[in-house]
Formats: structure tokens, sequence, C-alpha cells
């Protein structure tokens, strides 16, 4: 995707076309759930960082789809390529965030408040996210339409200014520690195999081996894909108000958690949201960018995506706010 957007970027922006990453699973829950989560700080308040906790949910096994898993295993072994792409690259501007940044924290920790294992998950979300918010940072109003209506000119603004900057992550979440061994299990051998092509034979010719039964060439089964479903949580903690965010030792005292749920994600989650970008798209050109290369959030983000994907079996849910 970063390539793509290295690559034709200014051609596509000269050439009035659009192109659009990122518009299944990855990353259309996380972007929209990412904006529909910061639009819930309403003034003087300001999140700080926001976590998302991805949780696989199945009454029958869990299993992947094999596209996934080869897009991991090539992904290691580009990683260098990807690196030196962005060694490369003029660096963007950095969103103005309240307050010191969150500590790293453990490898793998434990939610009391969703009571769930966690461990970094070293996905596409949160790079587009951030690609998201340096866009963002770059154009405070959003990206003009190419001829965009009055209401909807002034619709953006509002959309954009409604959106806070933060840290953000994303981690894969289980019930159990057993869960997160395997996440770990399949995370080693990826990472130790992905990097040389005999070991990346290895890791495509029996996937079922090196993930314990999470991905096999033969996929899931149709009761498998139809008993699945998702939930990202969004855990944002900030400041009630913005201005102590400046104080020193200050420390973030709100809580918000928002959720996005939906349908298994490989073949159910990823079309419906595929196909309501395109149409989006197709529907809306005149109230999107002229052109170029974007995330899926910097498009998207104003339209009535959201609204479509609830429509289509996804939900946006505001779920919690305390104080600490």
């Amino acid at each position: 995707m970063e390539r793509v957007e290295a690559e034709l970027h200014d051609i596509a922006a000269r050439n009035g076309s659009l192109i659009v990453s990122a518009c299944g699973f990855d990353s259309i829950p996380a972007e929209l759930g990412f904006l529909f989560h910061s639009r819930q700080w309403a003034p003087p308040s300001a999140p700080v960082s926001v976590q998302a906790y991805v949780s696989l949910e199945s009454d029958r096994k869990i299993v992947g789809n094999l596209g996934t898993y080869e897009s991991a295993v090539l992904g290691v072994s580009n990683a260098s390529e990807l690196q030196a792409l962005r060694r490369s690259r003029p660096r963007r501007p950095r969103p103005n965030i309240p307050g010191p940044p969150p500590p790293k924290g453990s490898l793998v920790e434990h939610d009391k408040t969703l009571g769930l294992w966690a461990i970094k998950l070293p996905s596409a979300d949160t790079v587009v996210v951030k690609r998201t918010l340096a866009t963002v940072t770059e154009h405070p109003e959003g990206l003009p339409g190419v001829e965009e209506s009055p209401d909807f000119t002034e619709h953006r603004k509002n959309f954009w200014s409604s959106v806070k900057p933060t840290h953000f992550g994303v981690k894969l979440t289980s019930k159990s520690l057993l869960g997160i061994a395997q996440f770990i299990f399949t995370g080693l051998f990826i990472g130790l195999l992905g990097g040389f092509s005999f070991g990346r034979s290895l890791l495509l010719k029996f996937p079922s081996f090196f993930t314990a039964g999470w991905f096999r060439k033969s996929g899931p089964t149709e009761e498998q894909v139809e008993s699945a479903s998702f939930k990202m949580w969004f855990v944002g903690r900030g400041y009630s108000d913005a201005a102590r965010a400046s104080g020193r030792g200050s420390k973030p005292d709100k809580e918000i958690i928002t959720r996005v749920s939906g349908p298994e994600i490989g073949y159910i989650t990823t079309p419906i949201a595929l196909v309501q970008c395109a149409l989006v798209l197709l529907s809306q050109r005149g109230n999107l960018p002229k052109g170029g290369v974007y995330t899926p959030g910097a498009v998207f983000g104003p339209t009535d995506l959201q609204k479509r994907l609830q429509e289509n079996g996804l939900s946006f849910d505001f779920v919690s706010t305390k104080t600490l």
C-alpha cells in the first residue's frame, strides 16, 4: 500500500484517479471505528491513546482465510524493503497529541474491563490509521471533494473538527492464555522462517502445522464461516479537560470504550466493506477528492459509509465512559 502511494499518488492526483487502499476487514472496521470513537470525546475532553482489541469469536473452531496467512508470510519477507521505502520518504507531519505518550506496556496483558488476554498485533490497521491522522494533520478540514456541494463542504469541515488525534495501536485478544500462546507460536514461526526462501516454502506448504490449525489450505467450512464473528473494542484514555494535559505530572483521568462488531471477517465482513466503499465511490464521486492515493478514513470518513455498514450487518456502539 505504501509503495503504491509513493509511486502513484502524484500521477493519480494529476489524472484525477482516486485510489483507496485497505477497503476490507483491513482496515475499514479500524478506520471507521477509530473515527467513531474519536468523535465521542466532546470538548473540552481529549484522548491521548486509543487501543483497539480484536476479538475473533465462534462456537466452532476458528479457521482463517489462507490469503491472510500468505500475506503475513510475504509481508515478513518484504519487511526490509518496506523499511527502506519508509526511510526514503519525506517524514510526514505528526499530529499534536496532548500529554505524554502512553507507556509501551508488556508483550502480553490482561484487560480486566474486557476480560480478555491481549498481545500486540503487527497489522496494517495501525499504519493505516496513523496515515489517516497524518493526512488530517496536513489538511485539518479534510480533503475537499472535486465537485462537492456547499452543504457537504460544511459537513466535511464539521466532521473533521470533531476528530481528535491520538496514539493508536491494535492488539489481538483471546479469552485464555492458551489462545495467546497459539498466536505467539504462529508469529514466531512466521518471523523466523519468513525471512528466507526455504523457510517461506515450508510455511506456505504446511500452514496448518505452523499455525496449530488456525489456517489450513482447505480454508474454513461454510458452517465455520456462518458461526464466526468479530468484535473490535476501542479503549480510549485521555483528559476530561485537554488543558490539564500540559500540567506537570498530569495523567489521563477519563476512559471511553466503543465497539465495532460484525460477521466473519474474511468471507462476509470484507465483501460487505469492499462493496459499500465501491458504492460510495460511484454514487458520491463529487464529494470525494479529485485524485491521489489515500487511506479509507481520509476519503470516506465524512460520507455515509458508516451508515451503510450498519445497514449491512456491522454495528458501531458506544459502550461506556468512566473516570480513572
